[in-house]
């Protein structure tokens, strides 16, 4: 499975990047706003640090603007994907810029159906939104499930994109299902690292070198 990384913020990417944690980065405007910085500059600076994709999204919601925002986008580096709204403006503007040889990530993902639509359209990516099902009390693991059934049906190649997650369990339940990548902020990729039995026998660990007097260096 992929990590991306769900976040604007450089030093958290450069961290995890350092760790061989980053296979891609996820952006959005909010996340930008919330750096604080210029898109443009941000997108660039992100794109020059990791190797994989870098998911840049476009503001407008009329299929032509999209286009041309696009194609502005995947200027500022080759590993530029572009992300469109799953709307039926986002699949003409995903169909013409597949079309012209740039990835695509096709973002705010309900349903199967629509899964299914922007596999027609030729997404590289589609991103299915986990959490923000889990709040209205639907479960967004059957949605992963069903886009990898249907995917595996018929030979899609997009690649199914975990978002909106939230906790460590999405991420598990995402690798069991088999979701191709799952974006997630930092805090949620670090906290993976975490368990109660690994603290409890690390405590032991050091109680047991102190008291023998245990030194390497």
């Amino acid at each position: 499975m992929k990590f991306f990384v769900d976040t604007a913020e450089i030093d958290a990417i450069a961290e995890l990047n350092d760790l061989g944690m980053v296979d891609g980065v996820t952006t959005n405007p909010s996340l930008i706003k919330k750096s604080g910085r210029d898109i443009i500059e941000v997108t660039k600076e992100i794109c020059n640090l990791v190797d994989g994709p870098v998911s840049a999204e476009v503001t407008a919601t009329d299929a032509e603007t999209m286009i041309a925002e696009g194609r502005k986008l995947v200027e500022i580096a080759e590993n530029i994907a572009v992300k469109v709204p799953l709307t039926w403006d986002g699949l003409k503007a995903c169909k013409t810029l597949t079309d012209d040889g740039h990835m695509v990530n096709v973002t705010l993902c309900f349903s199967a159906n629509q899964a299914l639509l922007a596999a027609k359209a030729g997404a590289t990516f589609i991103s299915p939104f986990i959490g923000r099902l889990d709040d209205i009390n639907l479960d967004g693991m059957e949605l992963i499930e069903d886009i990898r059934t249907i995917y595996d049906n018929y030979g899609f190649e997009t690649q199914i994109l975990a978002a909106s997650i939230r906790t460590v369990n999405h991420v598990l339940d995402s690798a069991r299902i088999g979701a191709d990548v799952i974006t997630a902020p930092p805090a949620v990729i670090k906290s993976m690292v975490n368990h109660p039995l690994t603290d409890k026998g690390l405590d032991a660990f050091l109680a047991d070198i102190k008291a023998a007097e245990i030194k390497i260096l």
